[in-house]
Parts: structure tokens; sequence; C-alpha cells
């Protein structure tokens, strides 16, 4: 697959008809709000953790040098938290062109903290795509987080802005804290 799915993203499902869209964020959506919305709730859905197993080659790396951002990968029994936003189908023009460098929106059951659960959509990068870099020992991603910038600042700067909304939203996730712990050893050292 391509490593630019904007046209792909917008063959996937018809917005225009839905009368409520909602999207699930749970990497950079979290902290990263650059796109209009009508409320947003913590939420999560089940069956998914997030890994660093995606390539940045447009963000947080470039083309010679990718970086790791997050997908999502199956696991069952897990939750994964995070914040949903209802939006209207004219922000995916934006979300498409953000999310672009692999990642197809895909349906998927959110539950809100409200109790409600709702249909949503959620960016996701398989391994199928050209970004795709896979798994990684935690010493591994860390060593390829620090050293790589791009376009949009220092790899590093997305898991330290991560780590501080998860945690400001009460989340734990200690594939995230894990990175997170081994970057600032290799900045103190």
């Amino acid at each position: 697959m391509t490593l630019d799915t904007q046209s792909l993203n917008k063959d996937r499902q018809d917005l225009s008809k839905l009368d409520e869209i909602w999207l699930f964020g749970y990497g950079s959506l979290i902290y990263k709000v650059d796109f209009r919305f009508i409320r947003s709730e913590k939420a999560h859905i089940l069956g998914y953790e997030r890994r660093f197993w995606q390539g940045s080659h447009d963000h947080r790396g470039i083309p010679e040098k990718p970086g790791r951002v997050l997908t999502l990968v199956e696991a069952e029994g897990v939750r994964c938290g995070g914040i949903a936003f209802q939006v209207s189908h004219d922000v995916f023009d934006h979300l498409d062109h953000r999310e672009k460098n692999g990642y197809l929106r895909y349906e998927t059951v959110l539950h809100l903290d409200s109790g409600r659960e709702v249909k949503g959509l959620v960016y996701t990068a398989d391994a199928d795509n050209d970004a795709y870099l896979g798994e990684a020992s935690i010493a591994e991603l860390a060593h390829q987080i620090y050293e790589c910038t791009g376009p949009s600042g220092p790899n590093r700067e997305y898991v330290y802005d991560l780590a501080a909304a998860l945690r400001a939203n009460g989340e734990i996730d200690e594939h995230v804290f894990a990175i997170e712990r081994a970057l600032l050893v290799m900045e103190n050292t």
C-alpha cells in the first residue's frame, strides 16, 4: 500500500450520510487537537493496544530516517483509553492529510465515559503499509525515536507529549511509559 492514503480514506466511508460522527484519538490526536470538534469525551476501545511500530516519514522523521509513531495492534482482553471527538464530515480533509502516512480509517465501537457506546472512526496503520516498521525492543524503539526529527519536531517530543496527556487523563500505558523512561535515561547520560 502507498504511503499517502488520503484518496483511499476518502473512498472508505460516506461520511456525509452519517448523522453523528465520532473519531477516536489514541496518540497525537489526544494532545494535538488541530481540528474543529463539536464535543469531546474520554473513551476507550476494546481489543487493541498502542505500539510504536509505524514509521513517520512526514512528521517525526524523514524518508531517509523515519521516526516512530503509534498504531494499534490487536490484543485480546485489552482496553485502550483515549479521547472521542464528535466531529463533522468536513474535518476529514485535514485529518486524512495529517494521518496520510500509511493510516486508514476503520470503524469501531467507542465506549464513552458517559456510558454511551457509539460507532466511531479510528486511524490505524496495518502491517501491509509501506511505512510500517514493525516490532522492536523498547531499547531499539527509544534509540530510533531519540535520533529522529522531522517537520513536526523531534520524535521524542511526541512520546513526552503523549505520556503527559495520558497521565492527565488517568490512563496507564506501559509501552509508552517504558519508552519515555528509556528516552529520559538517554537524555541524562
